[in-house]
């Protein structure tokens, strides 16, 4: 590991950290160390640091913001890949829009709704990147990435790049193909947008985020949504019925204010998290009959 980090920094990659907490890194404030971490200053910078860690038979993960991620204890195995400043780019050509995958999500929906474009509305919440939005199809109020990304530009493990149609990339409810058949790492997303009247456009994104913020814990350390909704049930409402809202194990807590959402309350460990998944689990099937399937990524050392 070592002279990998040393050949990733003389290659010019970027940032590269050893033994750095990814606890910094999570919306749940949660995760042991990554051996190597590189935050890459652009898209060549990301192809360079696959090719070296190729070249050393190492393995990579890619993360973004964080926000739908439960990190080991232990950490991530390799190298971690974060797409964020230096993969920020945002082109907009009328309704056409080309942003790289480390763009705030929730920044492009709230710029592009001050333009009058509509279409990302539903995204005014969500506190993901545009990378990592895609790979997962991230959505709510009835709509989601599918709706709008017309091609995403995704580099593969063997640092070959090629455009993936919205039919290539294989959407379904909060999945890709870049999950399932073919990893790989968004560097950029072509999205189709409307023109639609300003102030609505704008008022709808805020109603949005108010609703979230009304609704949802995203004031403490969370990960969002921690189970697909197993419908046509609701997560978090299956949760509820069981009567678990506000239970705890260890630092880690079902939200009072939505059945759905897991909280750090400030001890947290990803194990704390593990047991109250499966204790949810096992609680809404023997009540209900229903089988909870996560949505929050689980990722690192076991």
């Amino acid at each position: 590991m070592e002279q990998l980090a040393k050949e990733l920094a003389e290659a010019n990659v970027g940032k590269v950290l050893i033994k750095e907490p990814l606890a910094r890194h999570t919306t749940m404030k949660i995760g042991g160390p990554a051996d190597i971490m590189v935050i890459p200053n652009n898209a060549e910078a990301v192809q360079n640091t696959l090719r070296l860690v190729k070249k050393h038979g190492t393995k990579w993960t890619a993360i973004g913001r964080g926000s739908n991620l439960l990190v080991s204890d232990k950490g991530i195995e390799g190298v971690v890949i974060k797409l964020g400043e230096g993969l920020d780019h945002l082109e907009a050509e009328g309704t056409r829009v080309r942003v790289e995958g480390g763009y705030p999500l929730i920044k492009l929906a709230t710029l592009l709704s001050r333009q009058g474009l509509a279409g990302l509305e539903f995204a005014g919440g969500i506190p993901g990147s545009v990378g990592g939005a895609v790979y997962m199809n991230a959505g709510a109020h009835k709509s989601d990435m599918s709706e709008v990304v017309t091609r995403a530009l995704v580099m593969f493990e063997d640092g070959e790049i090629e455009w993936l149609t919205k039919e290539e990339l294989e959407f379904s409810y909060r999945t890709s193909v870049l999950q399932t058949k073919r990893p790989g790492i968004v560097l950029e997303a072509e999205l189709q947008l409307k023109e639609g009247e300003r102030e609505q456009v704008f008022a709808l994104i805020q109603k949005n985020k108010d609703y979230r913020r009304e609704t949802q814990p995203w004031n403490h350390p969370c990960a969002g949504s921690i189970f697909r909704n197993p419908l046509p049930n609701y997560a978090g409402n299956l949760v509820e019925r069981a009567g678990l809202r506000g239970y705890q194990i260890g630092g880690a807590q079902i939200s009072p204010m939505h059945g759905n959402f897991i909280v750090n309350t400030g001890t947290a460990t990803a194990q704390d998290v593990l047991d109250l998944i499966a204790f949810i689990q096992k609680t809404v099937q023997e009540q209900f009959g229903v089988e909870m399937h996560t949505e929050v990524e689980i990722i690192g050392r076991q």
